[in-house]
């Protein structure tokens, strides 16, 4: 592996459609047919643009204790700051066919994976609704591994509490701000508890 912990940038063509940025989070614990997490992130990150994306900035790969604890092996985490002119749903769907390219299996919530992508953001947009919104987020902890929203909910719900988004996504967006919450990703990851960010480390480059 390259020592070079630079963020990756993949520029593609621009088109006359209204882009509006996106922000995804990546995350893997298992191995993929095209090789271990970091590969897996690597080489899913080179297909974005196929997916529907342009102007793809890619954080540094971060690793980080299974969430929840004990759940599976150690996580490599990443964030990517992007443009698309795909509506939600579409670019939902796209995403999805690229974890199942990378091998995704969907069944126990919060379980171990080959490869995870999640919508944080797109632009300011809160869907489906603020009321819809401020539903998930408060949705007490012991709810949130057995319910399941039926529609895509932005910005996803529980990013502000997050290290293991919160960090790669200083990388690439650390002036984004919240539209319900109000608050920088610099001011939500300053606000976590330490704790919350000690076991999460940079890695390498693959």
């Amino acid at each position: 592996m390259s020592q070079d912990h630079s963020q990756k940038k993949y520029v593609t063509s621009g088109n006359n459609c209204v882009n509006e940025t996106v922000l995804l989070a990546l995350g893997a614990n298992l191995p993929s047919s095209f090789g271990p997490p970091d590969v897996t992130i690597c080489l899913a990150a080179q297909e974005f643009a196929d997916a529907g994306l342009s102007d793809i900035t890619m954080s540094r790969l971060f690793r980080t204790p299974a969430f929840p604890p004990g759940s599976g092996p150690d996580y490599v985490n990443a964030a990517v700051c992007g443009k698309t002119c795909l509506t939600p749903a579409r670019l939902l769907v796209s995403l999805q066919a690229l974890e199942n390219r990378f091998g995704r299996e969907r069944g126990h919530r919060w379980g171990a994976r080959t490869l995870d992508i999640d919508i944080l953001a797109i632009g300011e947009r809160v869907l489906p609704d603020l009321d819809t919104f401020r539903h998930w987020l408060n949705l007490p902890g012991s709810d949130q591994m057995q319910v399941v929203p039926d529609d895509l909910i932005l910005p996803h719900p529980r990013l502000q509490s997050r290290g293991f988004v919160l960090v790669p996504l200083a990388d690439v967006a650390p002036d984004w701000h919240h539209p319900v919450l109000g608050q920088s990703v610099t001011e939500m990851l300053a606000g976590l508890p330490e704790a919350d960010r000690a076991d999460i480390k940079p890695l390498a480059n693959p």
